[in-house]
Order: C-alpha cells, then structure tokens, then sequence
C-alpha cells in the first residue's frame, strides 16, 4: 500500500516508517527541515520537506504523493512539559484540525480510502471506574489550556470520522515513553526526576496508562487494514502514580521521590496536572485487541522504563 506518513520525523514516526516498510508498505513521509529529510532517506521513506500548517504546501504534497491510506502522527510539543501554558498546545491544536482538514481534503481527491489520526486516551472525565473504554465521557469542561487540547482533539477525531468515502481509525495513545519522549532518560521528566521534581503527590492514587512508541507504530499499522471508528491504545497495566514514580525514577537513575501535599503540588504544578496525579484514569484497549488484532510488545511500563534506559549512562542497567 501507499502511505502518506505526515509527521516521519517524530518520536512515533520514526519507528512507523521502519515498520511500515518491513510490512512492504511505500511511505512517503514529511518533515520541517532538510536535515531530518536525510534521515528519512536511510529509514525508507521518501521525504516531503514542508510546513504542516501551510494548506496549499500539505495538499500539493499529498495530491503528488496519491497515497491510498494517510496516518497523521503530526504534534509539536515543546521539550520542556509546562501544560500550564497556552502556548504549550497552541501548535499541536492547529495540527489536529487545521492540517487534518487539508490531508483529508487532498486525500480525498486521489482516492484514499484510509486514514489514522492520532489522539489521546487521556481526554476522558476524571470519574467513574479507574480504567475507561471508549464510551466515557470526555473532558468537555475541563480548564484552560487542557480543555482546549481536548476539544482540538475532539475536533481531529471528528473530521477523521465524518469525511466521505474515506474510513477513519482515531487511535487514542496513552502517555508516551521511549526514545525523545517526556518519559525517557534525557526527556523532561528524566530531568525532572533526577532533580527530584517528580514527587508523589498526595496518596498517589492518579491512574495513567502508558505506551511505548514501538507499540503506538504498531497500532498504526493495524489501523491500516482493520477497524473503524475511536480505540484506546495503551498497555496493559493502568498504573497509580505511587506505582509507576518509583519506577521510573529508578530506571532513570534518579533518588526515590518524595511525597508532596496536594496543595504545595497545586501551586507549583497546578490544578490539572495534580488532578490527574490524585484522580487520574487510566484507559481500556480491549476494543483495539478485539478490533485491530493489535497487542503491545511492551506490556507494562514495569519492565518498558527499565527497557527503554538500558545501557544508557546513569542508569540501573548503565551502572
């Protein structure tokens, strides 16, 4: 098949073309800069330097590219996790709705039948069971600027879903660990921890689900071919945060954390973010097993941390 891969050079989007390939797919994969270009060229793909959020520049490419299936990983996060504020989302919003207008747009015209958009399984209330399917409710009243993540999201996963002639998958990913992301040794909460920035706030009762980026590639693939509709993709241990800090912290070579009160983490971190640590929900992917015949390499974030920092200085397995 013929894919257009738009965002080949982030953390996800790397170790996509490499599957992508193996499975004998051709990719043609965009990027910002010449140099990422070149990296493209070794991993397989065919690179399109380009602006993701110039229209006409996204529609050219995708009308030259005549893909018969389109997977959207573009975000635009920055290095330093400060959700606190505005401009944290501000990119990656437009990117889920204005770009996804476009690829779907173009797409539409050469006769793509198939397209991927990535989400987020973290969009969901904090309420009802600790692990959620698909049919919770979602954060629709959450505070700025989370809430305007969440509706940009919302927005993507619609316009995927309601353009004609055209099949949309929504992969909903979990918290995101393994090379360039926040959850790795050099990420922001590798630093963070190693700084002791990363206590356990209150009981630590916040459930997350995480994912490493292999197995967020591998979903996408199997959206290729199977399936319709909004899946959680995470593994298969939802963690409270008194569980996976210690964790992590230790797979990064960090000291134990600490425990914070709920209303010194507030003003530090903020309302949502010590939400989340104290009411967190973690995310059901039962559906996608079912449904796309996919399942994790990586099982648990347990065994994922200590994995992904392997041989890497100052940790465990470095020592």
């Amino acid at each position: 098949m013929r894919i257009f891969l738009a965002g080949g050079s982030g953390v996800i989007g790397r170790p996509l073309i490499r599957q992508l390939k193996q499975a004998g797919h051709e990719v043609v994969a965009t990027t910002r800069t010449p140099k990422k270009a070149e990296q493209l060229s070794l991993l397989g793909a065919t690179p399109v330097v380009l602006d993701a959020l110039d229209g006409d520049a996204v529609e050219t490419a995708v009308r030259e590219a005549a893909p018969e299936a389109i997977i959207h990983q573009l975000t635009a996060l920055p290095q330093t996790y400060q959700p606190t504020k505005p401009a944290f989302y501000e990119t990656t919003n437009r990117l889920r709705t204005e770009t996804t207008h476009h690829l779907l747009a173009a797409g539409r015209q050469v006769g793509a039948r198939r397209f991927v958009f990535q989400s987020i399984c973290f969009l969901y209330k904090l309420r009802g069971p600790t692990v959620l399917d698909e049919t919770a409710p979602v954060s629709d009243d959450a505070p700025e600027p989370f809430g305007g993540a969440v509706r940009h999201a919302l927005e993507g996963e619609r316009l995927a879903q309601a353009t004609p002639d055209v099949e949309g998958v929504v992969l909903r990913y979990g918290q995101l660990y393994g090379p360039g992301t926040y959850y790795s040794h050099d990420g922001d909460f590798g630093r963070r921890a190693r700084r002791r920035m990363l206590p356990i706030v209150g009981a630590g009762t916040g459930v997350s689900s995480f994912l490493h980026v292999e197995d967020a590639a591998s979903a996408a693939v199997a959206a290729l071919t199977r399936g319709s509709g909004v899946y959680n993709v995470a593994d298969d241990e939802p963690a409270a945060a008194s569980d996976w800090i210690p964790v992590f912290c230790d797979s990064v070579g960090a000291p134990s954390p600490w425990h914070a009160p709920t209303f010194l983490a507030k003003l530090v971190a903020g309302s949502m973010v010590v939400a989340n640590l104290v009411h967190g929900r973690g995310a059901s992917s039962a559906k996608a097993k079912a449904e796309l015949g996919w399942s994790p390499a990586k099982p648990t974030w347990r065994t994922g941390f200590y994995e992904m920092t392997a041989g890497t200085s100052g940790s465990p397995a470095a020592r």
